[in-house]
């Protein structure tokens, strides 16, 4: 009996390589690595692979239409064109000179660059919540949100009151959280909310709230629209410890946009296919969701920029490594976690090398201490090139923000690490616009004054045992 059991297991795992090494496409350090997990740990490598092993299905993901595919298509097509021929984008200065960023997005990540558009900067909890909140009592229509994290706590409950006040107005609210960073979210927290007609769903639910097949791949979005004319994107969740009131952070530093004007559109139309995903229906009117048609004041070119697992190239990293390769003077970076691949550091090595003015920002304080760790041990190996490292020590830095020449910026909910690059559902705005550009590097600078530097020589005296943390950390960070 026991050899029967042993044989069945030998062939499940040899199967299980098989499919690794010839069906799925994965780079091949993450072959082996598997392959020497099911090899050293038959039964216990099969059962982790089953949780955070598996790769989603590159091929129509969201199971949009051939109809919808062509549309899509046939846009980036035109848009294209327009980015090749037309003298009026050519005439423009920045957009010309980020021609090949703006079509490396549209063609990657179908990111279609709109030009009508204001924004708002937030970099603090109260006031973003103070001015979603009051978005969310003049909504109209319909309200669409969408968090990684939604905790169980005093800003959770007023968001979920709120929301259930327009819902008894008669306004459409959809609510869609991911299932383990909202982990303390059950049915019952919005039961009053779904009395009154509104809509929630949990992307990728665990099984009897025990067991969860894509711990790996969970969707890190953080969106808000309201009546199809308003958004937030940024990297702000929905608990007490971003109004900065946890004692254990401190002062919780962010940054948030809030967004008027065509982009919206292409944010709701994000929401719509992480909804239809969740909901396991396809959308097939679009009346039922609603869409910017209006002019606003401002002319902000922005592309909304997707990634997932789901994705067939990593765009969201690759929009990265473009951004600093295109500096010409100067890469300001903000980022909690700091666990970039090959490709990043050579970026930010060659830029570096260049003369470009390369400044890295990261928390001075972790709250995961591996990630800590490795995020230090690549901040070092960027010191020895000449970056600046700057440790921020005012509460915790979780913003995800990279400024290139006071001119094109990116914020969003994409760290940097092989989480957000490879295994999360992410999204980013990215902003060419000297005025926003500024205001976020000025936003830089003065968070400067709250940290401490992080010199060479500094690096260098760290202890023995300082080393060893980060050489594990290091180590370990493909899976961090």
């Amino acid at each position: 009996m026991d050899i029967n059991i042993l044989t069945i297991l030998l062939i499940v795992n040899i199967l299980l390589a098989g499919v690794l090494v010839f069906i799925e496409k994965r780079d091949v350090v993450a072959t082996w690595a598997w392959l020497m997990i099911l090899l050293f740990i038959p039964i216990v490598g099969f059962l982790i692979y089953l949780f955070l092993g598996r790769q989603l299905k590159q091929k129509n993901f969201y199971h949009l239409s051939s109809k919808e595919r062509s549309y899509l298509q046939l846009a980036v097509t035109e848009q294209a064109n327009q980015i090749n021929h037309d003298n009026n984008f050519r005439q423009d200065d920045l957009l010309s000179r980020h021609s090949h960023l703006i079509m490396m997005n549209l063609k990657s990540a179908n990111a279609l660059l709109t030009t009508d558009n204001e924004i708002q900067t937030f970099s603090d909890g109260h006031k973003k919540f103070n001015s979603l909140f009051q978005d969310i009592k003049l909504a109209k229509k319909e309200i669409n949100i969408q968090y990684y994290i939604i905790q169980r706590d005093s800003l959770g409950i007023k968001l979920r009151d709120e929301l259930t006040k327009k819902a008894k107005e008669g306004v459409k609210v959809r609510v869609l959280y991911d299932d383990i960073g909202s982990k303390r979210i059950t049915p019952s927290f919005f039961k009053e909310l779904v009395n009154h007609g509104g809509e929630i769903e949990a992307f990728f639910p665990s099984f009897l709230r025990l067991i969860n097949f894509r711990l790996n791949n969970r969707n890190h979005r953080k969106l808000c629209i309201i009546d199809g004319e308003i958004a937030y994107i940024g990297g702000f969740n929905v608990g007490n410890e971003y109004l900065g009131i946890d004692k254990k952070f401190g002062y919780w530093r962010d940054t948030h946009f809030r967004i008027k004007g065509e982009a919206v559109n292409q944010i709701q139309g994000r929401f719509i296919l992480d909804w239809q995903q969740a909901t396991n229906q396809h959308v097939h009117s679009m009346e039922d969701f609603s869409f910017n048609t209006g002019k606003v004041n401002g002319h902000i070119p922005i592309q909304i920029v997707a990634s997932g697992p789901n994705s067939e190239t990593e765009h969201l990293k690759n929009m990265y490594v473009k951004l600093i390769m295109s500096a010409k003077k100067s890469v300001y970076i903000q980022t909690p976690y700091f666990i970039p691949d090959a490709s990043f550091m050579d970026a930010c090595k060659i830029a570096i090398l260049s003369g470009i003015d390369v400044r890295i920002m990261l928390p001075s304080k972790p709250d995961h201490p591996f990630v800590y760790w490795a995020s230090l041990s690549y901040a070092g190996e960027l010191l020895s090139y000449g970056a600046k490292i700057l440790l921020y020590e005012n509460g915790f830095l979780h913003a995800k923000t990279i400024v290139i020449d006071q001119e094109v910026a990116s914020v969003g909910t994409t760290n940097i690490d092989t989480r957000s690059f490879k295994l999360n559902f992410e999204i980013n705005a990215i902003v060419y616009s000297k005025k926003e550009a500024t205001e976020l590097q000025n936003l830089f600078i003065l968070d400067s004054d709250l940290c401490s530097e992080l010199t060479f020589e500094k690096y260098q005296e760290r202890s023995v045992i300082i080393k060893l943390k980060e050489a594990i950390s290091r180590l370990l960070s493909p899976i961090l």
